[in-house]
């Protein structure tokens, strides 16, 4: 019983803790992560020593781990990840290749590895970047929907497919024999798990969920969820794969049923609370006794890791045919060091592949870039701007912003501009070209452009917010744009400079939250339309219907909501 008071009494100073840095951090408006960290360094072993069982703290930190990915995954739409399944699948094992030798040369030539072996290694613990981090900073910025977030998040995937080959692989390193055998039984897991998942997905899971969600049970509902997500990453982990892939795996199974949302929103509460949990633990990690110390290695190890990690990612996402904004955003977001090296690095130090001081500032390394990923978030979108209006960059810059295919008439005029195919573009788009009116369809994703060029409808491919994009759509000649992007940032963009070209131009623009609704119409657009609030009219209108009220009068009290921009219902601000 005193164990597990100690357990107890460990896991209360935890998120005390958490809730303490997570509110500080809020205050100073800062990423609550970063609270989460900095309350992890002040309690752990390291710090003011506060917690007595840290191996227990990391095992719940483990799920929230395995809890971030899977809610992850029930977001997660297939149809998004074929969108960017190019640049996941062949830009990830680039940037893992690319990363790993560049890696393994300079600590050669540096002198921080011995043999050609140890510096593989060293280059496949830097190549693997934080999904876990990225991802909760990404929710906190509601940027998971985004074309940048999207790419982040499939890259970090494949990243995390290819650690469970990295994990099999590292005890073989130092032996005699080949790796031949060992990578082609590690290949072999992967393909088995990938079809085993494939198929419990289309046949077993829907049902099971549907079965249990007939009984309206909600804490039936939960514990299916929870055992999903763990038996599937306990698969996964036995396999010698991540857990991570695993959860998330157990996540997609489930994405694209019926009851995926009410899945998600009966999960968030317990994923949020383990999260905490992990991004807590990994405080814990951090030896501000080694820091100190080894301050000038660490700093130059973190610049090293994170410029030389950005350039690399910037070109190969350029190369997929991406915007430079898009690019830079991306390689800003994945260039930190991710939480699973430390696995990795722990495996290594137990292979004698690295010594335990090179541990400790890997460690530390790592640790520093977490924490500097949501600050550089924040900073990213401005300095991809600047750097594009850039009078020296610009003529180079704007060959990476020129459309990649058109198919537009040269004479077009009065035609509707819509920015984005996704599901509210594309049904905006169906409306207008059923009406015989002619449309002009801005989309950046290829497997879009091959639909709107078997429907025979004018499009141009590449970034919508792109001044030579926005050159090619006759803007001066349109009826209207309509903005339908889901990435917020690139709204706001592609507002100004179309205005910039059109200034009497009438643009109907998608916000995403409330804020969205002021500043876009100050931007200049003539209407905005907020997803929910448009929801709640409508089914406003339907009860008022239904209790006698006049067409008319439904019509009147609609039309002034949204005259008003949804002010009367907004609520408290």
């Amino acid at each position: 019983m005193a164990a597990d008071s100690g357990f107890i009494l460990d896991l209360t100073v935890v998120l005390g803790a958490s809730a303490t840095g997570g509110y500080l951090a809020s205050r100073l408006r800062q990423p609550v992560l970063l609270g989460y960290l900095f309350s992890g360094l002040v309690i752990g072993p390291l710090g003011f020593r506060l917690i007595e069982d840290t191996d227990a703290i990391q095992g719940l930190a483990e799920l929230g781990v395995a809890f971030l990915l899977f809610s992850l995954g029930v977001q997660f739409s297939l149809a998004e990840l074929n969108r960017v399944r190019n640049v996941a699948l062949q830009g990830s094992l680039l940037q893992i290749g690319i990363t790993t030798a560049a890696a393994a040369t300079l600590s050669s030539l540096l002198g921080w590895s011995t043999s050609l072996v140890q510096g593989i290694f060293l280059g496949a613990v830097l190549s693997l970047s934080s999904t876990a981090v990225v991802l909760k900073t990404l929710t906190e910025r509601g940027e998971t929907n985004t074309r940048h977030g999207q790419i982040m998040l499939a890259i970090l995937v494949a990243q995390d497919l290819a650690l469970g080959v990295m994990l099999a692989v590292v005890p073989s390193l130092n032996s005699q024999g080949s790796l031949l055998p060992v990578l082609g039984l590690s290949l072999l897991k992967v393909t088995a798990f990938i079809g085993g998942a494939i198929a419990a997905g289309y046949w077993l899971v829907p049902r099971i969920i549907r079965a249990v969600a007939r009984t309206e049970s909600g804490e039936l509902f939960l514990l299916t969820l929870l055992a999903l997500c763990l038996s599937v990453a306990l698969i996964t982990a036995r396999l010698g794969l991540s857990i991570e892939i695993g959860a998330f795996a157990a996540g997609l199974m489930i994405a694209e049923i019926d009851y995926a949302d009410h899945a998600l929103s009966r999960f968030l509460p317990l994923r949020d609370t383990f999260a905490c949990l992990f991004f807590t633990s990994i405080g814990m990690l951090i030896d501000p006794q080694i820091l100190i110390q080894n301050a000038g290695i660490i700093l130059e190890l973190v610049a090293l890791a994170m410029v030389g990690k950005a350039l690399i990612v910037l070109p190969i996402v350029l190369s997929f045919g991406y915007s430079f904004t898009t690019a830079l955003r991306t390689s800003l977001g994945i260039n930190q060091i991710g939480e699973f090296s430390f696995v990795l690095a722990l495996v290594g130090l137990e292979n004698n592949l690295i010594t335990e001081q090179t541990y400790l500032l890997l460690l530390g390394t790592t640790a520093i870039t977490l924490v500097f990923t949501p600050i550089l978030f924040k900073f990213a979108t401005p300095i991809a701007e600047a750097l594009v209006k850039s009078p020296r960059l610009q003529p180079f810059l704007t060959i990476w912003e020129s459309p990649q295919e058109m198919w537009v008439e040269d004479e077009l005029t009065n035609h509707i501009v819509v920015a984005g195919y996704g599901r509210v573009g594309r049904v905006v788009c169906n409306i207008l070209h059923h009406r015989g009116y002619p449309v002009l369809i801005l989309e950046n994703n290829e497997a879009a452009i091959q639909t709107l060029r078997h429907s025979q409808i004018a499009y141009i491919l590449g970034d919508a917010d792109s001044e030579q994009i926005l050159d090619k759509a006759h803007l001066d000649k349109a009826i209207a744009l309509a903005i339908t992007l889901p990435d917020p940032a690139s709204t706001r963009l592609l507002l100004k400079r179309a205005l910039a070209i059109a200034p009497q131009l009438d643009i109907i623009a998608r916000a995403h939250i409330t804020a969205e609704i002021d500043s876009l119409t100050q931007a200049g657009a003539r209407e905005v339309v907020q997803p929910e609030f448009e929801a709640a009219l409508e089914l406003g209108s339907h009860l008022l219907t239904i209790l006698g009220n006049a067409p008319t009068d439904i019509q009147d009290t609609m039309a002034a909501i949204r005259h008003n921009r949804y002010l009367s219902i907004r609520g408290s601000r």
